[in-house]
């Protein structure tokens, strides 16, 4: 029996570690079973929810909460059929959630403009699964699913946690072994102004959002604590640097949203670099000097980027690591 809640406790335990470190707000209470409004419709009486996250919309004047439906699965169990029923019921749960005043109550704040969506997070423990988990996801149809209009359910499986929790350990050696990045008030994540909208809520959108953490690479920003118009930015690129495309993409978006520049400090980081990484980096700044004629200044500066790998790879939790969490 023991056993038994020791794993159902490892994808909570986990979830919490990692998204504490991308500034998402945790709320009060956790697995919680709360009325169905729509008995008929979904054939259960109750929705679960695991655990709600939190945090403010960059682009937006809304608050999004994260209804997450926490799976721990041995290898074995991660299955289309397991994978499907999951989202099914995780879907029923975002929309009930919309209208119910009990799932209100115990987790909306005061004046805010909620935007609920859904997280199935796929932990595998015990560390077996080494299969392709999207052509999973491929198998998973999804256009019947009972979800509101405008609500979305994000899908986190082995390798993505895998990623995250990668990252999530990075900051913290950034943060503390390296002395790199400063304490976290001094730091937000990354989102610059897009074509026809911009970060409205500058002060109160520091998260890394769930479309970030989905994203190619997440983005760190820090102020110097001691000269505020000293600026980095940290770089997590999901990808392994296969080509010399992968950084020329990079490189530009980098510089459109004006993260290259003087006096600024950018790092790179990647998880499992390619064994010719640090060649195609070099390459795609030669490219970029040459294409958009940058100059020998530019060029100094590009080759000022700290471009490597992130430290201490973590492939599992260990129990220890657990308990502490």
């Amino acid at each position: 029996m023991a056993e038994t809640i020791n794993i159902a406790k490892m994808a909570e335990k986990i979830s919490k570690g990692i998204f504490n470190e991308f500034f998402w707000g945790r709320m009060e209470h956790t697995n919680i079973n709360w009325p169905c409004e729509k008995t008929e419709k979904h054939e259960v009486k109750t929705h679960p929810s695991d655990v709600v996250f939190w945090y403010d919309e960059p682009y937006s004047q809304s608050r999004a909460y994260i209804n997450c439906d926490l799976k721990s699965y041995a290898k074995n169990s991660i299955n289309a059929v397991n994978i499907r029923e999951a989202i099914e019921s995780l879907a029923k749960t975002i929309n009930c959630a919309e209208v119910s005043q009990d799932f209100n109550d115990k987790y909306i704040h005061p004046d805010v403009s909620p935007n609920i969506q859904g997280m199935l997070f796929v932990y595998n423990h015990d560390n077996g699964y080494d299969k392709d988990f999207s052509k999973i996801l491929d198998k998973v149809k999804c256009e019947d699913l009972d979800l509101p209009k405008g609500s979305k359910i994000i899908v986190f499986g082995p390798e993505d946690i895998l990623w995250l929790n990668n990252v999530h350990h990075e900051i913290i050696h950034l943060r503390g072994g390296a002395g790199i990045l400063p304490e976290r008030d001094y730091c937000k994540f990354f989102y610059p102004p897009l074509i026809g909208r911009k970060n409205i809520q500058p002060e109160h959108a520091k998260a890394a959002t769930l479309e970030m953490l989905t994203a190619p690479w997440i983005i760190l920003s820090y102020t110097n604590p001691n000269n505020v118009n000293n600026k980095g930015y940290i770089v997590f690129m999901r990808k392994q640097g296969h080509t010399v495309d992968e950084f020329l993409y990079l490189i530009e978006y980098l510089v459109h949203h004006h993260v290259i520049r003087s006096e600024v400090k950018v790092t790179i980081r990647i998880l499992e670099p390619h064994l010719n990484a640090s060649a195609n980096f070099s390459k795609a700044k030669d490219q970029y000097i040459t294409d958009y004629e940058g100059g020998e200044e530019f060029k100094k500066i590009l080759d000022s980027i700290d471009f490597g790998k992130i430290e201490h790879v973590r492939t599992n939790f260990c129990e220890m690591e657990l308990s502490r969490q």
